[in-house]
């Protein structure tokens, strides 16, 4: 039996106006990391920056964090961070300003690091040296604020790589739902889609325990019973609570048990594309489903804890309810042209493959099994005939 370890952030802060939380923090300088205008333009950024100032933080702030957070921006902000100095740093908006201020803090901790020397699973030194970190998410989708992931784009190789070290557990994350209570219907799919995936892939991951069992368990109820009344009804607060703790108990359960190949896959393919992440996952889900089913009897257990009677039908039935399309190639949020995902089809398979999410995929999967979900993912093609080795 092998050992495993368990972890979370020390504090978790969640409901309505969890927000005020930023005032009771002690200490003298904050790093507030945002992304590009949203925190802003809705007042959370300037009411995070009062609330810490009421607290006797001098503040800076570190925006305009991309949708893909590239090798760039980390860099630039963990310079800010240098000169600054700061004892906490706090991250505020979408999943993408939650993973570069990770990076960003490790930089700023090891400013002689190369980005290629915490690529590797388990690479990355100690963090807490310099400063503390706070996770408020906008979205209920990543679960940044709750894992030790985070995932950089090399933008000029298009590729996506998942940072991966337990030290990049937030010290607290705060789970406000009236944040995400004002992210446009694309956004709640998109980030909803994304926490069901975390969900499923942790809960058939090779290394789920009956420690993560239970949040994916939970986490995928709350999709199913809350992701479209949060979509067709924004202001329901049931719903985005219920949202937004699905995406933190989700979190919970993948950062202990990893994901799989849905990840894979999606990472490459957004590095190529740039596809929005949870769209690419949510596309991607069913044909990957029909072909762990081959590895693994987990799907038939859930369906038996949910009482449902196909797993890839009702995936596909909530799809279509929240206009999400079936295959890459009917996507109409970027192009996917056939010509060119064809060009690099073999190269999106190899990096996929490669990918760390990989490892606990069910089954042992070969460049050649990524290259046909890729095609099936594109085309829908419902031919799933694979060789077992």
């Amino acid at each position: 039996m092998t050992i495993s370890t368990f972890s979370l952030p020390r504090n978790i802060i969640y409901g309505e106006n969890a927000l005020d939380h930023l005032s009771q923090l002690t200490g003298k300088k904050a790093a507030l990391v945002t992304g590009g205008s949203s925190m802003k333009r809705l007042g959370f950024l300037q009411r995070a920056e009062d609330l810490l100032k009421q607290a006797k933080f001098d503040c800076i702030i570190i925006d305009n964090v991309e949708p893909n957070p590239s090798i760039e921006t980390v860099r630039r902000g963990a310079k800010a961070m240098l000169d600054f100095q700061p004892d906490w740093i706090v991250a505020i908006g979408g999943g993408s300003a939650l993973d570069a201020a990770k990076v960003m803090w490790c930089f700023y901790e090891h400013p002689h690091l190369s980005f290629e020397d915490i690529i590797p699973v388990g690479a990355m030194p100690p963090l807490r040296t310099k400063a503390r970190f706070v996770a408020i998410p906008s979205t209920s989708g990543s679960a940044s604020e709750i894992t030790a992931f985070s995932v950089i784009t090399d933008s000029r190789n298009h590729i996506k790589y998942p940072i991966v070290a337990a030290d990049m557990v937030p010290d607290i994350a705060i789970l406000d739902p009236l944040i995400p209570a004002k992210m446009p219907p694309d956004v709640t799919v998109h980030t909803g889609m994304d926490v069901l995936t975390h969900a499923l892939e942790a809960y058939v991951s090779t290394a789920a325990t009956s420690f993560t069992d239970p949040y994916a368990v939970e986490a995928i109820r709350l999709v199913f019973e809350n992701l479209e009344t949060a979509y067709l009804q924004p202001e329901n607060m049931t719903a985005r609570f219920n949202m937004h703790n699905a995406s933190a108990l989700a979190g919970i359960a993948f950062t202990n048990a990893s994901l799989g190949l849905v990840h894979s896959m999606a990472h490459k393919i957004g590095g190529e594309f740039g596809i929005t992440h949870g769209l690419a996952n949510a596309i991607m889900l069913p044909y990957i489903i029909q072909y762990n089913r081959l590895s693994t009897d987990k799907y038939r257990q859930l369906e038996k804890t949910l009482r449902i009677n196909d797993l890839i039908d009702v995936i596909r039935d909530l799809n279509r309810r929240l206009n999400i399309p079936s295959t890459l190639k009917e996507c109409r949020e970027t192009a996917i042209e056939e010509r060119k995902f064809n060009a690099v089809l073999e190269r999106m398979s190899k990096n996929a493959l490669a990918d760390p999410c990989t490892l606990t995929n069910p089954g042992h999967p070969d460049v050649e099994d990524v290259r046909i979900l890729y095609q099936q993912s594109y085309y829908g093609e419902e031919a799933f005939m694979f060789l077992v080795n």
